[in-house]
């Protein structure tokens, strides 16, 4: 099944839900059952493997996940907590849209902790990150050479969330992550619609050299000028 048609699949049954979220908790057995339950629904979430407006209910995931509800609905309130849900009263919970309004107000947070990220990560980069985001680079280079604007999608994501765990503050990671989520399906959602980044690319070369060079204003500026411009172009589309 192509990203595209799951934007429009609403109703899935639990066969497909197992088909679906399997795959993603066979790689999540060392976390405890709530922990497991919620990177599973978030993961399908943010990957589109659920589509927005899909139905959920705690007694079709806890059949499907081998688990009690209990720890289900402990994931679905903290799902509903980050926005990725929403309650839909005496039926259960509904992946979110991907909203416009939302979505411009979660880029103006973005832009600022990505910039203040960035400028503290350029404050501490070494060489052997300098070296893993320049690869990050490449294979983004090479993603879109090869049409392949998915795979550029998670480089994307790869390199941003990169930058964010350079500075080493715990918390600032979190929220940077509870917000990229969102960021990261609206790009899924119009990637294909949307012009080849190149530009991107170019913008990511020039935060990699100030940072390299240790101009951490230029790395904020650059950074904030990045998501503002990215914003502009994705709202375009949705």
């Amino acid at each position: 099944m192509s990203r595209k048609s799951k934007r429009i699949e609403t109703i899935v049954s639990i066969d497909v839900l197992k088909d679906k979220l399997r795959p993603i908790q066979n790689s999540l057995d060392e976390l405890n059952l709530p922990e497991q339950a919620y990177q599973v629904v978030r993961h399908a979430i943010r990957e589109l493997t659920l589509a927005p407006g899909v139905m959920l209910l705690e007694r079709e995931l806890a059949n499907v996940l081998d688990m009690s509800r209990t720890p289900i609905r402990e994931a679905l309130v903290r799902l509903q907590t980050e926005g990725l849900l929403t309650l839909v009263p005496r039926r259960g919970f509904a992946i979110a849209p991907i909203d416009k309004k939302d979505l411009e107000e979660i880029y103006e947070v973005a832009e600022v902790l990505d910039g203040l990220a960035c400028e503290a990560a350029a404050k501490k980069v070494t060489s052997h990150d300098i070296n893993t985001l320049n690869q990050l680079l490449e294979e983004q280079i090479k993603a879109i050479s090869n049409s392949d604007v998915f795979t550029w999608a998670e480089l994307d994501d790869k390199f941003h969330k990169y930058i964010a765990e350079i500075v080493g503050n715990r918390r600032l990671l979190q929220t940077i992550q509870s917000t990229e989520d969102h960021l990261y399906r609206a790009r899924l959602y119009t990637v294909d619609k949307r012009p080849i980044p190149h530009q991107s690319v170019l913008e990511h070369r020039g935060i990699i050299i100030s940072m390299q060079i240790g101009d951490a204003l230029a790395a904020r500026t650059l950074m904030q000028s990045h998501r503002k411009r990215a914003k502009t172009e994705i709202m375009q589309f949705l």
